[in-house]
């Protein structure tokens, strides 16, 4: 497992720096492994995300190792790509890294009628709240290079990773038991955001 400051959402792609001596382990672990390699990722809650003894969230994803390279003998860098959501049923005693006993947690079956046209009015709400951000000079990019997936379930993850909010409402949306509550969560969070927004430029 690595826990981090942010969170990976599946679809999504996750750029690492690996120094620590513990995670550059669990990389070289990772890659002995027989198929794909891939670790949990979560959210450190508390704490730092160096030297331990953090708090960690108890939902995470699983992280497809796509790409690494030992930049040198006590680096490496490598992209990750979130390929699903998982439930960590018990944190183990790390040794040396974070270790825990997952299972995969699968979105509920969405109700399709409806739900495209609600991830289009979502993905415009999004793209007006990035521009928002944008003029405040928060970084995010230009959002219409963002492709939202034509599967429903992973659209409303892209939309929760592309969205202006913090670690702590992206678990939130992580955590929505389907497609259609993320959506109705990602409305409630983006209320805030727009308002907030909007009061700092006024």
């Amino acid at each position: 497992m690595f826990p981090l400051g942010a969170v990976l959402l599946p679809g999504s792609m996750m750029p690492l720096h690996v120094f620590e001596p513990r995670y550059r382990q669990m990389i070289i672990d990772c890659l002995d492994q027989d198929g794909e390699p891939e670790f949990g990722q979560t959210l450190i809650t508390h704490g730092q995300e160096t030297g331990g003894g953090d708090q960690r969230a108890m939902v995470g994803t699983v992280a497809k190792m796509v790409e690494v390279e030992a930049i040198d003998a006590s680096r490496y860098a490598l992209i990750a790509v979130g390929a699903r959501r998982i439930k960590v049923e018990e944190w183990l005693t790390d040794d040396p890294y974070p270790v825990a006993d997952v299972v995969d947690w699968l979105d509920e079956k969405p109700n399709l009628a409806g739900l495209a046209e609600r991830i289009a009015a979502m993905s415009d709400r999004v793209r007006i709240c990035r521009e928002l951000a944008a003029r405040l000079g928060t970084p995010g990019g230009d959002s219409s290079r963002v492709t939202i997936s034509e599967d429903p379930v992973v659209a409303t993850y892209n939309l929760a990773a592309i969205a202006p909010v913090g670690p702590a409402d992206r678990l939130r949306l992580l955590s929505s038991p389907g497609p259609s509550t993320r959506l109705d969560l990602l409305e409630e969070i983006l209320d805030d955001v727009e308002a907030m927004l909007k009061f700092r430029l006024s």
